[in-house]
């Protein structure tokens, strides 16, 4: 296969020597690159066919000189297939039980809200000595669910941890049917990028993790020191920190300029944080190794001022958070793949644009939550680097960074690193 060639004609992910080399014998990697040798090529099959949760990474054989990948040995077909079905089944049935779970809160809270809605219809009709109908009334309490905040948010958490969970298990679910020994070839590419990006290192995405660890602690210490440390069971209660720190936009338009650079480090709450957080492991480390660090932290930079410049003029209510930035990494991939092709497999980029649909759906859903601006603002920022400072290219290699990307790279990288101590200290300091 071509992929395997050694040479500068195939993307890093795609050469012979992109996984490490073989030991003797049999054998396979786990998720924490863990060895596992085996006797024999059919004790290794066993442990293909056993695994349920995407376990066996990469495999070992004396006939090849470097790992590769499950879906890459011959004769591994009915052994993937029975770790696949195994594997899209329990995936499938833990997603219906989160709809199921998130499903009956969502109509609970949205009979209890309709409820209060009717009731309340009859008590401004007495109140006003007013006459309602039944299906005024009815047409009131549908009313009161539509503008409800926390029947807004049931519906976003829904959408989040539940339905594109259930979506995504019914796709892999379906794709098993076209599994046949031509389809498992057809998917190696994105497979051996995607376990490739994994391997890689990324300090710089470790970094910024970090620095967002520590400001989002800070919330917590003062959140607990305000309300208790029986306030650490509330999840999804709002974290301290947005007055002293965050985009407060009255006092941002009054001088405190400097609001802008801390708001992207802050988050809501816990949930908030740890999607974001999340995002940021994939998209940054993704970032990094393919356009270099010192634009990871220019584009999540710039990025995340525009957005926030963004959300100051065109909503009101104070934000936090690091979607602006986030955005705009996903932008500058979507756009920087596209003009590198060579670099990345299409079905790789087509999920990247996937998540620009996503996050425009929960945005429309939860509008009254999501900074809509901030998400546009930072996206448009993103695309606007890549198309900028990156040209067309069809070379296979990856783009160096210049004397001046480290240079202006690093000095973005002490603007964070500022912004976080400043956060903090802010926080705390009360």
């Amino acid at each position: 296969m071509a992929m395997h060639q050694d040479n500068l004609d195939v993307p890093i992910w795609a050469r012979e020597d992109a996984f490490p080399e073989a030991p003797q014998g049999w054998g396979w990697v786990d998720a924490k690159r863990k060895t596992h040798p085996c006797d024999s090529l059919e004790k290794l099959a066993a442990a293909i066919g056993e695994d349920r949760d995407g376990s066996v990474t990469l495999v070992w054989t004396p006939e090849n000189p470097r790992m590769i990948l499950p879906e890459e040995l011959t004769g591994m077909g009915d052994a993937l297939r029975t770790a696949r079905a195994r594997w899209a089944r329990d995936d499938l049935d833990d997603a219906k039980y989160k709809i199921r779970w998130f499903g009956t809160a969502l109509l609970g809270l949205a009979a209890y809200t309709f409820y209060l809605g009717f009731i309340h219809a009859g008590q401004i009709a007495a109140a006003s000595a007013d006459t309602l109908g039944f299906a005024q009334r009815i047409k009131f309490a549908a009313s009161s669910i539509l503008e409800s905040g926390e029947s807004g948010l049931a519906l976003l958490l829904f959408l989040i941890f539940a339905f594109i969970p259930w979506y995504q298990a019914q796709k892999r679910h379906k794709k098993l049917h076209g599994w046949d020994d031509a389809g498992i070839a057809a998917a190696v590419p994105e497979m051996r990028f995607e376990t490739w990006l994994e391997q890689q290192s990324a300090p710089l995405t470790k970094g910024l993790l970090g620095l967002m660890a520590m400001v989002g602690l800070a919330q917590l210490l003062c959140h607990v020191k305000s309300s208790g440390w029986g306030s650490m069971m509330a999840v999804f209660h709002n974290w301290d920190g947005v007055a002293q720190a965050g985009l407060m936009k009255d006092r941002y338009a009054h001088g405190e300029w400097w609001r802008l650079f801390t708001a992207p480090l802050l988050h809501g709450n816990v949930v908030h944080f740890l999607m974001n957080a999340s995002a940021l492991a994939y998209l940054g480390k993704r970032l990094e190794v393919f356009a270099r660090w010192p634009h990871l932290t220019m584009v999540f930079l710039f990025s995340a001022c525009a957005g926030g410049e963004a959300s100051a003029r065109f909503v009101t209510a104070p934000t936090v958070g690091a979607s602006g930035g986030l955005m705009g990494c996903l932008g500058f991939l979507l756009v920087f793949e596209t003009l590198h092709k060579s670099l990345v497999p299409l079905s790789a980029r087509r999920r990247l644009a996937a998540g620009v649909f996503l996050t425009a759906l929960i945005g429309l859903i939860g509008y009254r939550y999501v900074d809509n601006a901030a998400h546009a603002g930072g996206l448009l920022a993103g695309m606007l680097y890549a198309v900028v400072v990156f040209p067309k290219s069809s070379s296979t290699q990856r783009p160096n960074s210049t004397a001046t990307d480290r240079i202006v790279g690093g000095a973005c990288l002490s603007v964070l690193a500022a912004s976080a101590f400043l956060a903090a200290s802010r926080i705390i300091g009360g």
